[in-house]
């Protein structure tokens, strides 16, 4: 069997590089997405020699999420497993936060889905084992304070992901979301330094849920909202 095609958006946060990172140990061949100019060091080497790597990528934008699709196409010829990480999170009460935050959060985390999802339909349902695997957040099944935009926004990948799914069911493409508690990152640690970090999920062990989605053996699973919050 040849290697797979697996394109990671948000390839240079700390999940999407360590998702990369592992999808390329079990063989993959990686079109790396980010809207950062500048890939985290080392990233690009532990993806192997041909990893494309496309920095400043808008994913909000549907016609720079085309392109960038159309870039993975030129290199490889196909794709396989889109896995859409590209997101972002912030905290805020309605009543102190900013408004705008809820446009940013459904941007960020619903029209980069989108978006990428879209330009690589036409890719995936050529795939023998076409795969989509989308980022939702536990936190958006029920949501505590400060946490409406975030959840709200979430809550849209939950729906985008069971509608797509549907959409698919008959072109053999699969479509799920893994639903994360906290994750373990430097951030997270740095913004509540006294919680008990071992009741996080480390991103190694989300990687290896979001990858199992995402290959071949997955085939029966589509339209799931998985929830990976840890083992306490």
């Amino acid at each position: 069997m040849s290697p797979r095609i697996v394109a990671v958006t948000g390839a240079f946060g700390v999940l999407g590089e360590v998702v990369a990172t592992a999808a390329a140990l079990q063989g993959a061949r990686l079109a790396l997405i980010d809207h950062s100019p500048v890939p985290p060091d080392g990233l690009a080497e532990a993806c192997g020699i041909d990893a494309l790597v496309l920095t400043g990528v808008d994913l909000t934008d549907p016609v720079a999420a085309n392109a960038a699709i159309a870039a993975v196409a030129a290199r490889f010829g196909r794709l396989d497993a889109l896995l859409n990480i590209a997101g972002g999170f912030r905290w805020q009460t309605l009543e102190q936060g900013d408004p705008a935050v809820w446009d940013l959060l459904y941007a960020t985390n619903v029209k980069t889905a989108a978006n990428a999802s879209r330009a690589a339909l036409p890719l995936l349902k050529a795939s023998p084992a076409g795969r989509i695997v989308n980022v939702g957040a536990a936190g958006a099944v029920k949501a505590s304070s400060g946490m409406g935009a975030y959840a709200a926004a979430k809550a849209g990948v939950h729906r985008l992901t069971e509608s797509l799914a549907d959409e698919l069911k008959a072109d053999g493409v699969t479509v799920n979301a893994v639903l994360p508690s906290i994750i373990d990152t430097p951030a997270n640690r740095t913004d509540m330094p006294d919680a008990d970090f071992s009741a996080w999920v480390a991103p190694a062990d989300l990687a290896e849920v979001i990858l199992f989605l995402a290959s071949p053996a997955a085939r029966a699973v589509t339209g799931a909202l998985i929830p990976v919050t840890g083992q306490t």
